[in-house]
């Protein structure tokens, strides 16, 4: 017990979490990543307000990462791009609270224009592939509006919580000009 009471405050605890004296799962490890990619929660978007990413809307993304990692090298703190409680006690963040909640999938609530727009493109199915393949996932994104938006990986492959965030950013940014054909019914 105190062994890993040592690791744990060296941020070198085990990797599998032992029970609780309660019977229940123990806290995860002092350096297992509370937030990461794909997480989305009230907790991510504190971390980007105190990073002020160009996103404060809950989403884990590839631009939060790469600002979380930016902050790591800065504290030299291992650069994981992942925020584990030693990250979050140098953000001023407490994560604790909201560690269990993280990685529920949350509805996002989309404009009734936006959910039009989806089922012009793709039928509102998030796995479409069109174009030839250029035009991907539920609002048919190119892959360089993904990313540009903080997407990552391929769009037809990403949970559709994740593909209606993007696409939000996308809308609240242009409207519906991203859509042309698909806007004009609108």
């Amino acid at each position: 017990m105190v062994v890993a009471l040592l690791l744990a405050t060296a941020g070198l605890a085990p990797a599998v979490p032992a029970a609780s004296a309660s019977g229940g799962a123990a806290a995860p490890p002092v350096g297992a990543p509370l937030l990461r990619l794909g997480s989305f929660a009230d907790s991510v978007r504190a971390v980007q307000r105190r990073l002020r990413t160009r996103f404060r809307d809950g989403l884990y993304d590839a631009l939060t990462r790469r600002a979380v990692a930016r902050f790591q090298r800065a504290r030299r703190l291992p650069a994981t791009g992942t925020v584990d409680y030693r990250t979050a006690r140098a953000l001023r963040i407490d994560l604790a609270a909201h560690a269990a909640a993280a990685d529920e999938r949350p509805r996002v609530r989309v404009p009734d224009e936006l959910e039009r727009i989806a089922r012009c493109e793709s039928g509102g199915n998030p796995r479409a592939i069109g174009g030839g393949g250029r035009f991907r996932g539920k609002y048919q994104f190119t892959r360089d509006t993904w990313r540009r938006l903080g997407g990552w990986g391929d769009p037809a492959k990403a949970p559709e919580f994740v593909q209606d965030v993007i696409a939000l950013r996308l809308w609240r940014a242009e409207g519906a000009k991203p859509w042309p054909a698909c806007s004009r019914a609108l």
